[in-house]
């Protein structure tokens, strides 16, 4: 392959249908080869994680097991110190040197881009594509702003052509489901059942990670 990757982090803490249904729209829309997840190890803004990194990963490969373009992809569990993104997109680009890109955020993640850990160096390694949805805006003034109107672009074939450097705004399917309140709720003894693939949610019960 020699296509775009899409570059999905997070605790996946546990992985559930709104974290699936949003990297199967950027797989599709942005025609990535691949979208690979990769769980963080050691998060630098979001406090501890709840399960070991080992049921996270597992959880992951479960909830991604035989849809064709889904990678589980597990470097930051094996790199020791804080899991910041600019050394994944690194070691990423090292192993792929000719193949663009793609680092997919959320909104809200991208309007706190600015207290990221090298963030001015993003673009330099990747492209940053957001997913949006509504009740958020993307800024149009300040450092951020300043960022969409040099680098953004409409055009999904930009994303192809370069190997970096341009930020894609596309709306995705609203999914109200969050890990923290499948974690609450299976605290509490309910079950998580139609928030995510059966096979994930036999491994919480099975394991009882959450409780």
């Amino acid at each position: 392959m020699t296509g775009p990757i899409g570059v999905f982090g997070g605790t996946f803490d546990p992985i559930h249908y709104g974290h699936l249904r949003t990297a199967f729209e950027m797989l599709q829309a942005l025609r990535f080869d691949e979208v690979r997840f990769i769980p963080c190890g050691d998060p630098p803004h979001r406090g501890r994680t709840f399960a070991p990194a080992s049921e996270r990963l597992r959880m992951v490969e479960l909830a991604i097991g035989g849809q064709a373009g889904f990678v589980a992809d597990d470097r930051e569990l094996r790199r020791e110190g804080p899991s910041y993104t600019i050394d994944t997109l690194g070691g990423l680009r090292e192993a792929f040197p000719t193949r663009p890109l793609g680092l997919i955020v959320g909104m809200d993640a991208f309007l706190g881009l600015t207290s990221w850990h090298r963030w001015d160096e993003l673009l330099a390694v990747a492209h940053i594509v957001v997913a949006h949805r509504p009740g958020w805006k993307a800024p149009d003034i300040g450092p951020l702003g300043e960022l969409i109107s040099e680098f953004g672009t409409h055009r999904v074939d930009d994303l192809h052509e370069a190997l970096h450097g341009r930020i894609h705004i596309h709306a995705v399917t609203q999914l109200e489901i969050s890990s923290t309140e499948i974690r609450d709720l299976v605290a509490a003894g309910r079950d998580p059942r139609f928030l995510m693939p059966d096979e994930v949610r036999d491994r919480i019960l099975d394991s009882r990670i959450y409780v």
